[in-house]
């Protein structure tokens, strides 16, 4: 499953609108996916290649290898 390894952001489901004449008048199913990457990772020595979402990258949460 597509899961960020740092802030665990997965899949999320909920309905999509469509909007005509200022009524909602039908829902349809659908998933929002988070924005992964595949990075190589310094863990407690080792470097792993783990997903990070574009957020964790972003705001630094994860260093590099």
């Amino acid at each position: 499953m597509a899961m960020c390894e740092i802030c665990q952001k997965s899949i999320s489901h909920g309905n999509k609108l469509s909007i005509t004449r200022s009524h909602i008048s039908k829902r349809a199913k659908r998933t929002w996916k988070p924005n992964l990457r595949r990075i190589k990772v310094n863990m407690n020595g080792e470097i792993k290649r783990i997903y990070v979402c574009a957020k964790c990258l972003k705001n630094d949460k994860v260093k590099r290898a």
